[in-house]
Formats: structure tokens, C-alpha cells, sequence
């Protein structure tokens, strides 16, 4: 990836951020600067790319919403989806993909005062099925650590047939999980301090 000053004078500042969030990923975690290549070309390319409008595929914002403790994690079971999986959601034109973590932790989980690390945790790019009059299409989903630090009653909303704690540890371990909760788990429990 290209550091800012060989960044084309084009990009948007929002492009910008972007690239800067995803090249500091890339650094962070360097097995994984294939997905990290992958994610600045699509945002290099389109400055509309947090738009829900891009039908080929979007990106969307995802958090890691961890206890106070950090042995936790707050997952979904997805309506749409029919799996458990981290909250999150579209970005719908905000191009602050931190924000749109926070917001969505916040909206699908009824807890207050959440705290959202601005450093990007994850990137996973992934296939959504039709759905209606909506085709198939790409995810490009960014997601951040969000903590928890005023309480842990949650409240469903329409968009879950449930949400659950489930330990870290344990979701590390467990082979019938998602491989990206797995990986994130693993990650999670990787970090020095939680």
C-alpha cells in the first residue's frame, strides 16, 4: 500500500482515512496484508464506497463488543443471516467507519456508554446471498474493538432473534463457529492487555 505522500491528490480526505486505517492494519498484522490489499483498492477506487447504493458491494461497519472484563464477547444471532455473529451493520453514507461501529453496537444492543477503539481490529470481505430485490453482493466489513463499560444488560432489537455473552475463550476453540469470530477471538485473546 502506498504511504500518504504517494496517495493520489484525487482521493477524497475520507479515501484517505481509509487507506491510513488500512495500511496501519496491514502493519499491525502483517499476515494479513492480502485482505488489506484487497480493501485499499476498493476504497481507493470509489469515495461512494460507504454507500448501501453500491450493489456490487459496500462497505459496512462491525464491532468486537467486548465485557468490561474482556473475557466476553456480545454476539447475534442475525435475523437475515440466521447465524450468530459480531453486531454491525451498513454504513449508509457515513464514511467515519468507527462511528458506524459504535452506532451499531449501540442501536443492536441497547447498551450505553460504549467505548470504540479507533484502530481497525479486523477486515473481512465476504459474499451476502439475494435477498429480495437485492442481489447478491460484497461486504466489505471493517471492524473495531468496542468495550463495554457502564453495564452488561442488553436489549434484542428487530434485527436479532437473540444476543448472548459468549467467552472468548471458549468461541477461540470452538470449530463450529464462524472462522472470522474464531479468528477474531484468537486475535482478542492474542492481545497483551484486554
Amino acid at each position: 500500500m502506498p504511504s500518504d505522500a504517494a496517495l493520489p491528490h484525487s482521493l477524497a480526505p475520507h479515501q484517505r482515512e481509509w487507506l491510513t486505517l488500512v495500511e496501519r492494519y496491514a502493519l499491525a498484522y502483517p499476515a494479513e496484508r492480502g485482505v488489506a490489499g484487497l480493501f485499499g483498492q476498493f476504497m481507493g477506487k470509489d469515495p461512494l464506497a460507504a454507500s448501501r447504493g453500491r450493489r456490487e458491494g459496500h462497505l459496512t461497519g462491525s464491532a468486537w463488543l467486548v465485557s468490561a472484563d474482556g473475557r466476553r464477547v456480545l454476539l447475534t444471532h442475525h435475523r437475515k443471516l440466521d447465524r450468530w455473529l459480531q453486531l454491525g451493520g451498513h454504513a449508509d453514507g457515513d464514511t467515519d467507519l468507527a462511528r458506524v461501529a459504535l452506532r451499531e453496537a449501540e442501536e443492536e444492543s441497547g447498551l450505553a456508554e460504549l467505548v470504540v477503539e479507533p484502530q481497525v481490529f479486523d477486515l473481512d470481505r465476504h459474499r451476502i446471498p439475494a435477498r429480495g430485490q437485492e442481489p447478491e453482493h460484497w461486504h466489505y466489513d471493517v471492524r473495531f474493538v468496542v468495550r463495554a463499560s457502564a453495564g452488561e444488560v442488553f436489549v434484542v432489537s428487530e434485527e436479532s432473534h437473540a444476543l448472548a455473552w459468549f467467552d472468548i475463550a471458549s468461541l477461540a476453540r470452538d470449530p463450529q463457529r464462524d472462522e472470522s469470530l474464531r479468528r477474531m477471538a484468537k486475535r482478542w485473546l492474542a492481545r497483551s492487555t484486554p
